[in-house]
């Protein structure tokens, strides 16, 4: 087995940068990460992360690397090719992928370094930014039962709740539909709001009472209540652009198994129209604006009835 006193960390983002921060505060071992911009890892330093100029370089170093990428693209790009890090894995290294990618390639890959004596497993993590810097992120792992084992301790210095779903693959199809099922709540809610608003009922009130009833739900009160309500959509957090992705991952799983899922198309095509209108790198819950626009396309009015604060 490799050596797991020294860690890598590869991608320093919105999400990334914490959990690096929690990894390396709470685990004991030693962390080195890498990033694209200088700045972040710099930022760790305090933290005892220490700074590596290429993955290749990091993945020469530890012996459990964790990605925390944009997509399943830059994951693939990272991982194939003479240079990449299938090419690089050592027997006994553990590669772990954080980010949203296909479940295809979560089983590729798992072959891949498996057939390079590696292990692969893909652990996506859920809940919100807050989450992330507080250490309460939910983490579907995709791995071998041993791979799992080892990982735990490592994981839990950031995420609250960690669920084993089978073999690889399995974590990211449990992100995946836990994202559709999110993006048609938050698109429930914005329906709501709008039809709300052109009744006459102040949002909060709407919010309030629905977070009282059987329509309560981690939606309504994190994306609903924290970015709805106050119209507070900013760009260094979880965008529109990288829901979209997940979503487009979701109808790639209705294909492949055969489910008609017109509820995710609409997800997918309202994320579409916000990107559409210059929204694709505000915090994705900003669906509630298109939503709201096109109630006012149908009515031809805008926003009937007295409350007076939009908030959207």
């Amino acid at each position: 087995m490799a050596d797991d006193s020294t860690l890598g960390f590869i991608g320093l983002g919105v999400m990334g940068e914490p959990i690096c921060r929690n990894l390396a505060r709470k685990s004991g071992r030693m962390v080195r990460a890498h990033d694209r911009d200088p700045a972040r890892p710099a930022r760790l330093a305090a933290h005892g992360v220490a700074a590596v100029d290429s993955a290749g370089e990091l993945a020469a170093q530890a012996g459990i690397v964790f990605l925390c990428l944009p997509s399943g693209s830059h994951v693939e790009s990272l991982c194939d090719g003479p240079a990449g890090l299938v090419a690089r894995a050592r027997p006994g290294q553990v590669f772990v992928d954080l980010g949203t990618s296909p479940v295809r390639l979560a089983r590729r890959l798992a072959g891949d370094f498996a057939a390079r004596g590696a292990a692969f497993a893909d652990a996506p993590i859920a809940r919100t930014r807050e989450a992330a810097q507080q250490g309460t992120l939910s983490v579907m792992v995709g791995a071998d039962p041993a791979v799992y084992e080892r990982l735990l301790p490592l994981i839990e210095t950031f995420a609250s709740d960690v669920t084993h779903c089978g073999p690889a693959g399995a974590g990211q199809a449990l992100k995946i539909l836990n994202n559709m099922v999110l993006t048609q709540t938050v698109n429930a809610l914005a329906e709501a709001l709008a039809m709300g608003r052109r009744l006459g009922i102040a949002p909060a009130l709407l919010f309030d009472t629905l977070a009282k009833g059987s329509a309560d739900s981690f939606a309504l009160r994190n994306h609903g209540m924290k970015a709805m309500l106050p119209g507070t959509y900013p760009e260094q957090a979880f965008s529109t652009e990288y829901m979209q992705k997940d979503i487009r991952y979701a109808l790639e799983l209705a294909r492949d198994t055969g489910v008609a899922a017109p509820g995710a198309q609409l997800g997918a095509d309202v994320l579409q129209q916000a990107i559409d209108a210059g929204f694709g790198a505000q915090y994705w819950p900003v669906i509630a604006r298109v939503v709201d626009r096109a109630g006012d396309e149908v009515s031809g009015t805008r926003g009937a009835g007295p409350t007076a604060t939009r908030g959207v």
